[in-house]
């Protein structure tokens, strides 16, 4: 389980599933546990899609110095968590190993994904956080206009299995 504590917001608990996303658990494990996502921000927020988080630099553009294997079926994983409202996800470029420490959390069912980005965990409480962030006024590049921070990502009972990063 973790728990992300966003300021101002609340917090949003998740049961994470190794079963299908065993590399994405272990990697979202242990950059919480190091305290690589405190003070980080949701740079990006679509209403009726998603709010994606996790990128140092907050522009989109930062991760950690690797990216770890996309584990969903276009890259030859079977993965069977769908991208359904409260579901979090690794985020990606195009190439399909280019994940690394930024994700979105579902904030309406968006099943279109599912094969093509790697779900690894479903919330258990605080859907209504996903909302209120749903919400916030955004640019026209989907900035939100007043920064949305992640306070820290707390990890309860979750241990970090080797996991190969590449690049």
């Amino acid at each position: 389980m973790i728990k992300i504590y966003v300021k101002d917001y609340g917090v949003m608990s998740f049961k994470l599933d190794r079963k299908n996303a065993p590399i994405s658990c272990s990697n979202f494990v242990e950059l919480a546990k190091s305290g690589f996502y405190d003070g980080t921000t949701f740079h990006r927020v679509i209403k009726g899609f998603m709010i994606q988080g996790g990128d140092p630099l907050g522009n989109g553009t930062g991760g950690p110095d690797y990216c770890i294997k996309g584990e969903f079926l276009t890259n030859g994983v079977k993965n069977t968590l769908s991208h359904k409202r409260g579901v979090i996800s690794m985020a990606r470029a195009q190439d399909f190993d280019s994940a690394g420490s930024q994700f979105f959390i579902v904030h309406k069912n968006s099943e279109f994904l599912d094969g093509n980005y790697a779900s690894f965990g479903t919330i258990v409480s605080g859907e209504e956080v996903i909302d209120q962030i749903a919400n916030v006024k955004t640019s026209k590049s989907d900035r939100p206009l007043k920064e949305v921070t992640i306070e820290k990502i707390e990890v309860i009972d979750e241990e970090v299995t080797p996991f190969e990063k590449l690049r």
